[in-house]
């Protein structure tokens, strides 16, 4: 049983999530959270010292839990496109499943992720700079086979290529498009943009 003593952070947040599922971030409060773990909300106070403070680490949670394999395949050595495509497509996956999977959480969310555009954006920069090493990889030739010094990528601007990738990509991760991610043919859809990139990235 959870006490005072023995309670975690991370507790906290769980128990957050499903206050925010049941009631939304409008309702939502602190009080709902410490009765849910049944401690005293100082308690919750003592780990996070407002609600506001509650709620960003709650997003942060969120959006670290989302892509949590992305960073493992940007460090892969496999080729560039091959790793490029894998990490696109576990970023959409990622997305989607969590749309889907708990569609009310995830509108929850979106509300959270408004207040915490500062997060927002220090995690797309993120995701960014992930994409921005495959590209550099690709450009040096780590793992390539396409062009005789083995470079797979034309080079060109590394952080402004991996955006490029990224904005063209949006679509697919971008959760103001959430509600064509069950469409049919969305898949197909997916692969099609993902030629036009690569086409777009390939050494000559």
């Amino acid at each position: 049983m959870t006490t005072d003593t023995t309670l975690t952070a991370e507790q906290i947040l769980i128990a957050a999530e499903d206050v925010l599922r049941r009631f939304g971030p409008a309702k939502a409060t602190v009080v709902d959270v410490a009765r849910i773990l049944g401690v005293s909300h100082s308690s919750v106070y003592r780990h996070f010292p407002s609600k506001a403070a509650l709620r960003e680490a709650v997003t942060q949670r969120w959006l670290d839990q989302a892509h949590y394999e992305l960073a493992e395949i940007s460090n892969e050595g496999s080729p560039a496109a091959d790793r490029l495509h894998r990490w696109l497509r576990t970023l959409f996956a990622a997305k989607r499943k969590k749309a889907l999977d708990d569609p009310e959480l995830f509108a929850t969310y979106m509300v959270l992720v408004e207040e915490n555009s500062g997060l927002v954006d220090a995690h797309v920069d993120t995701l960014v700079g992930q994409i921005a090493q495959i590209v550099q990889d690709g450009m040096e030739g780590k793992g390539g086979k396409e062009a005789k010094d083995g470079r797979e990528f034309r080079l060109a601007h590394i952080r402004n290529t991996a955006r490029a990738v990224f904005d063209a990509t949006g679509p697919f991760h971008d959760p103001a498009y959430a509600s064509t991610w069950s469409t049919p043919g969305i898949d197909d859809r997916f692969e099609a943009v993902w030629k036009l990139v690569l086409g777009g990235l390939k050494a000559k």
